[in-house]
């Protein structure tokens, strides 16, 4: 059975990067969108990143402009609104798609493992996904879940509740 560790996902600046590099470590994963109203939640998740990255949560966010064109086609532009306006550093990716013929397999994987509401489909930006760390998904999130709302579950599967 695959598992989200076996994946390959491409790096701002077109490089792979292999998501094995994280195994061990327990994985929030998010399609986001600088320009939705949803964007405030980077801030949240970057608080969750902070909170508990010591203890081996990584953020993962993978800009995705399917919905309503809310990003920036620019790369550079996405990591840099990100880290001016939220003050991101948790792990930003390449832009990918999250639905239809060019889903990203990674996303295709995710979807796989946890349905939303009435299908598999990411309805809108900032669905999450929330991995343990063997690498298995065990929770998906709607875009209104705000990140705090997810710590009870992080906390959790690191163990620290």
């Amino acid at each position: 059975m695959t598992n989200t560790y076996d994946f390959v996902v491409k790096t701002p600046s077109g490089e792979d990067f292999e998501l094995k590099e994280y195994s061990g470590k327990p994985m929030l994963i998010v399609n986001t969108a600088s320009h939705c109203g949803f964007a405030t939640q980077f801030e949240g998740l970057q608080n969750l990143y902070d909170k508990y990255k010591d203890d081996g949560l990584v953020v993962l966010g993978f800009p995705c402009g399917q919905f309503k064109d809310q990003e920036f086609d620019d790369i550079k532009q996405t990591i840099d609104y990100c880290q001016l306006n939220y003050n991101v550093t948790f792990p930003m990716f390449a832009k990918i798609d999250v639905n239809g013929e060019q889903t990203h397999p990674l996303y295709a994987h995710l979807k796989s493992q946890q349905n939303g509401l009435l299908s598999s489909k990411i309805k809108w930006n900032f669905t999450k996904f929330l991995v343990d760390s063997e690498g298995h998904v065990i929770k998906r999130y709607a875009p209104k879940t705000k990140p705090e709302e997810i710590e009870n579950d992080i906390k959790e599967i690191l163990h620290t509740a």
